[in-house]
């Protein structure tokens, strides 16, 4: 299985799962090779509204699953997302201000920075994909706070076209920041039981399709004890034979 370092990689693999946070049901997983989270958003997104037939679904992520493209296309299938950013700003780590610093004004396009001065559309690119407006201020120069700001002739802020979107999802969680814990106890239960379950070595098989075979019978049995406790053997035998 891939993962971040160049040339590295790890014998196994990642498995995807989304829990319902009523009753605590696996209801889609999947196992990948792939090291990270960051491309599977949509993806489970999309399989657990299938399974559940829930149209306005409502999703909670932790900040590994965080991507603007996943998360956007969450957003055009009418899927809510709940996720943090990731803490990676490399501008931040050298003491300067945060980009989450910079207010950005829909009406005229422009940023205001700690300073308030104003940061203005100059050009858009394309990278990766995505188009890019970048912003910044003629002020930088002669700023008192520049020193915070930036080493450069001026601090230089990039808007994906689509930033909005993300935007949404952050305010969103800064209205509702339990649902973080909701999470923690929702879906990361089922793992830690599955875990106990398969002992200090995990999967038994070998190769992606064996490994998908087991995983999807470990979810089985793990959703079978769980409906059985949450409505007891006599129903359920009741429900198979109606």
């Amino acid at each position: 299985m891939a993962t971040s370092g160049r040339g590295t990689g790890t014998v196994g693999y990642n498995v995807q799962t989304a829990v319902d946070s009523q009753h605590h049901l696996i209801v889609a997983h999947e196992v990948t090779n792939v090291g990270h989270d960051r491309g599977q958003l949509f993806n489970m997104a999309k399989q657990a509204r299938e399974a559940t037939g829930i149209k306005e679904l409502k999703v909670v992520a932790d900040r590994g699953y965080f991507k603007g493209e996943e998360i956007l296309a969450c957003h055009k299938e009418g899927i809510t997302t709940y996720l943090p950013k990731p803490m990676t700003s490399p501008n931040q780590a050298k003491g300067f201000f945060p980009r989450d610093a910079f207010r950005y004004f829909p009406e005229s396009n422009e940023y205001s920075c700690p300073a308030g001065q104003l940061l203005i559309w100059r050009y858009e690119t394309i990278e990766k994909g995505m188009k890019l407006h970048t912003y910044w201020s003629s002020a930088c120069a002669s700023c008192a706070m520049k020193e915070k700001c930036t080493t450069g002739k001026q601090r230089r802020i990039r808007r994906w076209e689509h930033e909005d979107v993300l935007e949404s999802a952050q305010s969103r969680l800064d209205w509702n920041p339990e649902v973080m814990r909701l999470r923690r106890q929702t879906v990361e239960h089922p793992f830690g039981t599955l875990k106990a379950w398969m002992g200090a070595t995990h999967f038994a098989t070998k190769r992606f399709r064996n490994v998908g075979t087991e995983m999807s019978l470990h979810v089985l049995a793990y959703n079978l004890k769980r409906v059985i406790k949450i409505l007891g053997v006599n129903e359920i035998m009741r429900a198979t034979r109606a």
